[in-house]
């Protein structure tokens, strides 16, 4: 049945901070309404209010021109209304298999026994992968959740989404850990649902996939509607409307610098089974960007140098000497740090506050006769705080209450409150507004103009093009093509990204 769905003066405030104040739009069957804020504008909050995750606010929602209240997502479901959202945890559930995590609600319904046989489990999860042309076999359905790579979480969410056969479909930054044809393929899937009444809600950073898909654009700012927009839509309009400042959707390119000095040298060292051996210098004083599809080996390549991945061939000198480190600890204290791709499972403990985050990786340099200095932690994570521009109550607030934009402000602020002589960085701009991820490369820079070095590895062009100095192409384990920004183009280096290894 086709819905339409509309949100009227929703308030939500959490103590004293009110984090929604008086939102109003519509949206009709068939139409993409895309919303768009800088990360803490209110956006994950609005997301939970809709999904049922969060039961308490002002205000009403209406489906069908009909009041509803949900006390449950389970409820929001029986609706019609199905929400992927960008943290990937509130969607997956660890110590259950995949097969499970996608049959999870049907398990929880009854209509399937959780004591129902493996065989039989994994034969009714099947059909849930269709819908994305997913072919996973038996071996990938029967282990542990928590052992897929974060893409495929993303796709298991969007499948189990897809498989309620919903009337709204809410899709909070959908495309984050998507390889180039996996979007295509999801481009097709939410077209087909427009086509067939059903409405969506398209929650992204990536400006490109808005203006591609969405028919309306409503503009997010400190939990006020700013603006709505219809197609086309006027691009510098809406990022004044989000960030509060003018500011242009092009490219916004810091001066390239070259570097000189080799920090890291990289020497036939294999990082994929079926790899080829790869060698790469990074210098001091320039940021380089590794980029690749998903799967080119780039993640392998930064956990190798942290120290989380052994050495399996050739080597590895840092600063001249032999490098190879027994663990990130060891990396850490020799001045090598690496901020992961996947900050809920390498980075985010639960309930714990901004503060402890931010000087875990450090204790020892604000600790003194093994006794934390809780005076210079909080100061530490002040700091931070106003640094990176996180939207947060206090330093005393925890990570896992803040938007995913703001978590990974808070995941790179952390490293870069400290030393380093080579800073990794693992698709750091996941889920970070536009305005944001050109203050961290800001940052970024600043770091190597001191004569230190950074590496950059992302699977997005535009991040590359915006934050490096230089590009180095790896594909399937193997570096394809270095060069400086300034002798390359966009259309070659896509075209490198491509070629087959």
């Amino acid at each position: 049945m086709k819905k339409s769905l509309e949100i009227r003066s929703v308030r939500k405030s959490f103590g004293s901070n009110e984090v929604l104040k008086g939102i109003s739009f519509r949206i009709e069957p068939g139409e993409i309404v895309s919303l768009l804020g800088a990360n803490g504008a209110g956006k994950s909050t609005l997301i939970k209010i809709l999904s049922g995750a969060y039961t308490d606010f002002d205000g009403e929602i209406l489906i069908n021109g009909e009041p509803v209240k949900f006390n449950s997502p389970l409820q929001a479901r029986f609706v019609g209304i199905e929400t992927v959202h960008q943290k990937i945890s509130e969607g997956t559930i660890a110590g259950l298999t995949v097969a499970e995590n996608l049959l999870f609600d049907r398990i929880a319904l009854g209509e399937i026994s959780k004591f129902v046989s493996p065989r039989k489990m994994l034969r009714a999860a099947k059909p849930i992968l269709s819908e994305l042309d997913l072919d996973w076999d038996d071996s990938i359905l029967a282990q542990d959740v928590f052992n897929l790579g974060i893409a495929d979480q993303q796709l298991l969410l969007l499948a189990r989404a897809l498989s309620h056969n919903p009337s709204l479909l809410i899709l909070d930054e959908p495309t984050s850990a998507l390889s180039n044809t996996e979007v295509a393929r999801l481009f097709r899937i939410i077209q087909k649902l427009r086509s067939n009444g059903v409405a969506i809600l398209y929650v992204s950073h990536r400006l490109g996939e808005i203006d591609e898909l969405a028919d309306r654009l409503v503009t997010l700012r400190d939990g006020v509607i700013q603006s709505i927009q219809d197609k086309p839509f006027n691009w510098d309009t809406a990022l004044h409307d989000m960030l509060g400042v003018s500011t242009t959707s092009g490219s916004s390119r810091i001066e390239e610098k070259h570097g000189s000095e080799v920090v890291l040298r990289i020497n036939n060292v294999q990082v994929l089974a079926a790899g080829k051996e790869l060698s790469l210098e990074v210098r001091s004083g320039e940021v380089t960007g590794v980029i690749g599809l998903l799967g080119a080996g780039k993640s392998e390549l930064a956990r190798t140098i942290f120290g989380v991945d052994k050495v399996k061939s050739g080597s590895i000198q840092f600063h001249g000497e032999n490098f190879k480190p027994k663990s990130p600890i060891d990396a850490i204290r020799r001045g090598v740090f690496m901020i992961s791709e996947d900050r809920a499972r390498d980075g985010i403990l639960e309930n714990w506050s901004i503060a402890n985050t931010t000087s875990l990786p450090f204790l020892r340099n604000i600790s003194s006769k093994k006794v934390l200095n809780f005076g210079a932690e909080g100061d530490l994570a002040k700091s931070m705080i106003e640094r990176l521009k996180v939207v947060a109550q206090s330093h005393k607030s925890t990570v896992d209450s803040l938007s995913g934009g703001n978590q990974q402000k808070v995941m790179i602020g952390r490293w870069l409150m400290q030393e380093s002589k080579l800073l990794l960085l693992d698709e750091p701009f996941r889920g970070v507004d536009i305005g944001a991820r050109r203050e961290i490369a800001s940052q970024i820079h600043e770091l190597v103009k001191a004569g230190n070095a950074a590496v950059i590895f992302s699977s997005d062009i535009d991040e590359i093009l915006e934050s490096a100095d230089r590009v180095v192409v790896m594909v399937d384990g193997d570096l394809k093509f270095d060069s400086y920004l300034s002798k390359t183009s966009r259309d070659e280096i896509i075209k490198k990204m491509s070629e087959v290894a």
